[in-house]
This record gives C-alpha cells, structure tokens and sequence, in this order.
C-alpha cells in the first residue's frame, strides 16, 4: 500500500530507522499496528525481519514513498511537493530560482505546471471559494461591534470623550441626564388622601400609570443603546468605518430599525449585505473581463495594469488642462504656483495679491435664523460671520477635525485641508481658530 511520505526531500529532516539508526531514504516501511510514534524501518532491516519489542516481524506494514504521479503523469508527488515548497521559498513568479531549487524541472515546466494545476484549476478554485466562503460564514456569526459584557472607559468628567459618551456614568451603569428627564414633575404635587372622590382617585392612579410606561420606555432605551454598543461611540464609528461607501450608507438608513431586530441579527443583516455587494463588485468585474475578451486571470492582471496607466494619464491631462486656464494670466499663474508649493509642503499658503480692480470684499454672513446659531459660542459666531459660512456647516467640519486629532494625537494643516474641501483659506481660519481656542493640537 503507497501513502505520501510526510517528510520533505532533505534527508536529515527525517527520523532514523530504528534497526540500524540510518536515515531513512524512500521507500522505507511503516508499521501499521506499532506507534504512535510510528516505527519506521529502512529495507535492509525489514527483509531481515528485525523486531524490537513490541514489534513483530509479521506485523501489517505500509510502504512509504513518494514516487508516484498525483496531478501530472510526468510530476512525482514528491516534485509536487518540492515545487511548492519552492514557489513558498522564492516567491510566485520567480521561476528561474524555483527551478534552480527543485534540480529536476526547468523554468518553463515549473511555471506551466504551476499555472495549469495550482492557479487555473476549476476544482482548486471551487475549494478556495468554499474555504473564503466558510471563514466568512464564521466572521458573520461572530460580527457583534459591542457586548453588554465589555467595560466601557471611564473617563474624566466633562472631556471630550464623557461628552462623545452622552454623559454614560460607567461605574453606575446610568446616564447623567435621562431620557425623558422630567417625567418625575408630574408626580410632585400628587398626594393620595382618604377624602378623595373615586374619580380623582382614578385620575391620579391613571398619571402614575403614564409615569410608570415612561419609565419602561426610559429602560428601553438604556438597553438599545447598551446592547447595539452606543456608549462607546468611538468603537462603533470605527467598526462602521470598514465597510465600503455603500454599505456604510445602507448601515446609516437601517440604524433606526437595529431596535426591532436586535444587535446580532441586525449585525446579520448588515454583513448579509456587505457580502452581496463585495459578490455583486466581483461579478461586475469578471463581467468587465469578458466584455474586454480576456478568459485567464494573467490577462486580468495585465489589463488591470493597463488600465491603471490610463487613469494616470487622464488625471494628469486633467490637471494639466487646469494649469493651463491660469497661463494667459502671468500674476495668476504666479499666485496658483506659490500656492499649490505650500499646499505640498504642509505650510500656510500665501494669501493672494489683491486684485486692482477695486472690487470690494463681501460683507459678513448674517447668521439670523440659521439653523444650528444657537449652538455656537459667541467666538465662533464672529468666526462664521468673517468666512461667510454657514454654523451648520461649521459644526461638521469641526467634529470632524477635533475627532482626526483625537485618533491621530495632534492635526496639522495639511490633513486638515484633506479632511475639508473647500477653499484653502477658509480651511486655515478654521484651522487656526480651533487651535487657538484649544478645541485641537498641533502636530
């Protein structure tokens, strides 16, 4: 009976026959009734019968030998195996050192063998698709972003990360402010006394009974937000963050019904569809492949390069076409070219000449019934006039600078205007009066 010999062609990584202590060299026998450890024997020690112990010499025995063709007729599976453990050496498509390896194939048979048995096999592909298909079945049964079970931080009152928290009180479990705060007031003034009428008595029985449903929905809440892993804000944004565009924008639209379903099943669902849109990306991909004629993934990667180059060349047409708009005008250009160096280099842009035209500047931005006014302090409310922009818009773009210098540690301008797109010198007043007024650090 012929089994794969479990041992790789150098022959001191194998055990010694326990006859005469020699390595062993293919074929050697196996004992099939001694072991573990197996007992091994070399030829010689086995046509002269030799036993040891519990070993018989009429005991079963498996012929151990690696000499015999698995994929190829012309591949023994010990080339097989030599081949790769050559490709693991050296690297994919460094042919010549697999061949220099393995001594007993050339470069171009390496490479075909490879290519046709490892690469391009539909059975090999198929059982890579089950196994990507079964670890991805077992990262869904585990996708919950947060366990009641985990400690929550705890940090120092009134931080940027207790306000992040809505004020969670973790060493209490509650909130400093609830929901529904001032659902008590309306129990103050009520007093049960035995001179009540039956239907003053109902009236009051009826308001502790709305008390009580408030309550419940108090309690309610508590539990979505501790179960779906709303306290911890910053985690759950994060976890959110490794889904593409679209599936973020799916979790943002179905985040009001993860009540109804519950956090696994809801998780269920998100990474349901997350798995549906990568298979829908690859689908659309291969069916780009076949418009384009191409049937092997070698020609993938080729056209995928090729196409890569093309991208360049048209960004670089495009920004080349915005160069030339500022050519006919010398100052411009100028301004353009000292500005786009400092944008590179990380520092303040030059602030433009000013034009000779005598155009006057605009006016401050009048903030009267826009929303999010009353949420700005009266430093901030001077800052939008001056920059004409709008709070609601401000506020964004502040949560979003004051939360990349949380992540990062510090923020400079650079980052600061690839977080922000819109003018470069609205950007660094933004920039510069939140650094002012210590809401970020500086790198």
């Amino acid at each position: 009976m012929e089994r794969l010999a479990s041992f790789s062609s150098d022959p001191f990584d194998k055990p010694p026959c326990r006859g005469c202590s020699s390595y062993l060299t293919e074929p050697y026998v196996k004992c099939a009734e001694c072991g573990p450890p197996p007992f091994l024997l070399c030829l010689q020690c086995f046509t002269r019968g030799f036993e040891y112990k519990k070993h018989q010499s009429d005991h079963t025995y498996e012929i151990m030998t690696s000499d015999f063709p698995v994929l190829d007729p012309n591949w023994t599976a010990q080339e097989e195996m030599s081949l790769l453990e050559a490709v693991m050496d050296c690297g994919f498509g460094n042919w010549q050192d697999v061949a220099n390896q393995m001594c007993t194939k050339s470069k171009e048979e390496c490479e075909k063998h490879y290519m046709k048995h490892f690469i391009n096999n539909p059975l090999f592909a198929s059982t890579l698709l089950n196994l990507k298909q079964a670890e991805e079945v077992q990262h869904n049964e585990t996708a919950i972003p947060f366990h009641s079970a985990d400690d929550p931080p705890r940090p120092t009152f009134d931080s940027l990360l207790s306000r992040d928290m809505a004020g969670y009180m973790p060493a209490r479990a509650d909130f400093v402010e609830e929901f529904d705060n001032y659902a008590e007031w309306d129990l103050r003034d009520i007093d049960f006394v035995e001179d009540d009428s039956d239907i003053l008595h109902a009236l009051k029985i009826a308001v502790v009974d709305i008390y009580h449903s408030r309550l419940k929905e108090r309690q309610r809440r508590k539990k979505i937000i501790r179960d779906h892993g709303l306290i911890n804000l910053r985690k759950f944004q994060i976890l959110e963050r490794r889904y593409p565009k679209e599936v973020q924008d799916l979790y943002d639209t179905m985040r009001r019904f993860a009540r109804i379903l519950g956090p696994v099943e809801h998780d269920k669902f998100i990474e349901s569809h997350a798995l549906e849109f990568e298979l829908r990306r690859e689908i659309k991909r291969l069916q780009e492949y076949r418009a384009a004629g191409i049937t092997n993934f070698c020609s993938a990667r080729t056209y995928d390069h090729l196409k890569k180059s093309r991208d360049e060349e048209r960004l670089k047409r495009t920004m080349l076409s915005e160069v030339l708009q500022y050519i006919q005008d010398s100052s411009a250009c100028q301004q353009w070219l000292s500005r786009q160096a400092d944008i590179d280099s990380g520092l303040t842009p030059t602030v433009p000449v000013p034009s000779t035209t005598g155009r006057r500047s605009a006016p401050p931005l009048n903030l009267t019934g826009l929303p999010g006014t009353e949420k700005l302090n009266e430093k901030e409310k001077e800052l939008c006039q001056m920059v004409r922009l709008v709070p609601g818009a401000y506020l964004e773009y502040k949560a979003a600078l004051v939360n990349e210098c949380n992540k990062q540690g510090g923020l400079r301008l650079a980052q600061a205007r690839a977080l922000i797109k819109i003018d470069v010198n609205k950007t660094r007043k933004i920039y510069d009066f939140l650094i002012r007024e210590g809401y970020i650090t500086k790198a």
